[in-house]
């Protein structure tokens, strides 16, 4: 069970929004991470703190492949994007460096930026404003590639 704010956006929020392209040039993800939705939000990095969470609408992630974006998140220290929909290969990068991408449908109309939520991966649900919204229930495999740092970590640990 993780407690954390809510960093809301918009539907069909791209990666370029996550992480603009002229920051890729930039050596690390650290160094990288502070313009995390610069465009959007350029308080973001310094308002976000680790266990809050990001909320999005349908079809977050579109746009460009980068893994940076998720790996920007991550970094922040958010612990989970909570969306309607993602975009497969934003969904695919973030269960690679693990952060839990979670699909709930009713949750991002509900609520509004600041507001508190409280995650549990393990039954699959997201409480918000007195009530409990359903939302995907991580398989336990899956949960475990998570908890390992993703499935990059994972396969690593299997070679050991």
């Amino acid at each position: 069970m993780s407690v954390g704010k809510i960093f809301k956006f918009h539907n069909d929020l791209d990666t370029d929004q996550i992480i603009a392209s002229q920051y890729l040039l930039l050596p690390t993800i650290d160094e990288m991470k502070v313009h995390t939705f610069e465009s959007l939000d350029p308080e973001f990095p310094h308002k976000v703190k680790p266990g809050d969470f990001v909320v999005g609408g349908e079809n977050f992630g579109c746009g460009s492949s980068r893994e940076q974006a998720p790996s920007v998140l991550k970094a922040l220290g958010v612990k989970a994007v909570v969306a309607k929909s993602f975009a497969r290969i934003f969904y695919r990068n973030a269960i690679n460096i693990g952060l839990p991408v979670i699909v709930c449908k009713e949750l991002p109309d509900a609520v509004e930026d600041g507001d508190e939520m409280e995650l549990s991966l393990l039954e699959g649900t997201a409480h918000a404003k007195g009530r409990t919204y359903p939302c995907t229930k991580l398989p336990p495999y899956m949960q475990e590639i998570l908890n390992q740092g993703g499935l990059i970590a994972s396969l690593n640990k299997e070679g050991e």
